[in-house]
């Protein structure tokens, strides 16, 4: 691949991540105001590490925590992660799957929460939660709902940033696999359904002229 050309894919991909990013965090955001909640998060699933990654957060930690790093299987964001099942508890303290230390280092303990999968067909991608109500009002069947429908969206989000973190990655090697890679994470764009078709062909011929200059 030329110079040139690597640095054009790297610019879309890291423009992409932005993108998927903002997106993330407009998520929890959104979540937090309609819950009326201290704090919303989202973690992402590090499958490299086994860890479960702070990539977006609102409220209560927001300027600390995105990034921070901790084992995939602790607390109660790793058992919804594992178990691939919702979770409501009024009362976090009195549940065992409760991590209180990992909590504490977080500079945040929850009273209650709310906690759902990110899930892309039958694999776990990372966990939605929303903490502490600002009154004393318990979250609800329907809510837990609702917060299915933001987790549907995260999903999608944290899957697509993913892809892209995994074609930047792809740009700093130089084999022709990494190459390919990238030619697949640019594929995977134009399954999007926000093009028109006549830029999906333009793109399409112009995904061809690359294939075979590579």
């Amino acid at each position: 691949m030329t110079e040139e050309l690597r640095s054009a894919v790297a610019a879309g991909v890291l423009g992409a991540e932005e993108d998927y990013r903002a997106l993330l965090q407009s998520v929890v955001e959104v979540a937090r105001s309609i819950f009326d909640a201290k704090a919303s998060s989202i973690f992402l699933l590090d499958e490299s590490t086994d860890e479960l990654v702070f990539e977006a957060v609102a409220g209560e930690g927001a300027e600390t925590l995105v990034g921070r790093r901790f084992p995939s299987s602790t607390g109660i964001a790793g058992w919804v992660l594992v178990t691939h099942q919702p979770l409501v508890l009024e009362d976090v303290a009195k549940d065992l799957r409760h991590a209180r230390e990992a909590a504490e280092s977080t500079g945040f303990v929850p009273k209650g929460l709310m906690a759902v999968p990110l899930l892309a067909g039958e694999t776990a991608l990372g966990v939605l939660e929303v903490l502490d109500r600002a009154t004393d009002a318990r979250f609800t069947l329907a809510e837990m709902e609702l917060l299915g429908l933001f987790a549907n969206q995260a999903a999608i989000a944290l899957s697509l940033l993913r892809r892209a973190r995994e074609a930047r990655k792809a740009l700093g090697g130089s084999d022709e696999s990494a190459e390919a890679l990238v030619l697949a994470r640019v594929a995977t764009r134009l399954e999007r359904d926000d093009l028109d078709e006549d830029a999906r062909a333009a793109a399409l011929r112009l995904l061809a002229a690359l294939e075979q200059l590579l």
